[in-house]
């Protein structure tokens, strides 16, 4: 048997649409919770993801230091920031095309002297719609900014703000609501005044989105097992 320490392991580093939640929070998940389901089982994966954080605040806090104590090589590290990034407080923004590249820059390099792979994944499209039933971009350039740093630093990129905005804008403003967090008053003990949530996923959007990121793992043709 593999000793737990030894598998091959995907680290996972992130904002509150990646993250895991206590079920006291269900049925809202991030996609990070799901992604087990389509990755080899011989692959750990560890989900370090917190609510909140932006690329600049996740490090000042510690969390990446943490990751790159016991990343080896031939592990993944899936970075997928930019939710917060944009929030104006001095804890969490960074500009997109400045300071961004900055600090996502300190994940790239600290997986990289560790041979371990870093990967980018741009952030989760906000399911927001206009009045005319158009989807509407809250992400500014965040998500053009991470994939122009993933081309210059020969980073392999998940382009999931791409891939979920498809995918809301294929089932509309009503059905979209299905993979958010939307409950009626009454509908669930833990959200009895009810939610009208864009951005975080339940379980079954965190499922879905799983999926789109295990689809772009194919297509990449990552090393994982």
């Amino acid at each position: 048997m593999v000793d737990v320490l030894e598998k091959q392991t995907i680290y996972l580093a992130g904002d509150s649409t990646m993250a895991d939640y206590p079920p006291t929070s269900y049925p809202m998940q991030g996609w990070g919770n799901k992604l087990h389901l389509f990755i080899p089982d011989s692959v750990r994966i560890v989900n370090k993801a917190m609510c909140g954080r932006s690329a600049k605040s996740f490090i000042e806090e510690g969390r990446l230091e943490e990751i790159l104590t016991v990343i080896k090589q031939g592990d993944y590290f899936f970075i997928q920031f930019g939710h917060n990034d944009s929030k104006e407080d001095a804890e969490r923004h960074t500009s997109p095309w400045s300071t961004y590249h900055r600090y996502l820059q300190q994940y790239i390099d600290g997986a990289r002297e560790r041979r371990a792979h870093p990967v980018l994944i741009s952030p989760l499209c906000r399911r927001h719609f206009d009045n005319d039933g158009l989807l509407i971009n809250t992400h500014g350039d965040y998500p053009r900014s991470m994939e122009a740093l993933a081309v210059q630093k020969k980073v392999l990129f998940i382009d999931l703000c791409g891939r979920s905005a498809v995918a809301f804008k294929e089932m509309g403003d009503t059905k979209s609501r299905e993979w958010l967090t939307w409950l009626r008053p009454g509908e669930h003990l833990n959200y009895p005044e009810g939610i009208e949530d864009n951005t975080h996923l339940n379980e079954q959007g965190a499922e879905a989105v799983a999926r789109m990121v295990a689809e772009a793992i194919i297509k990449l043709n990552l090393n994982l097992g």
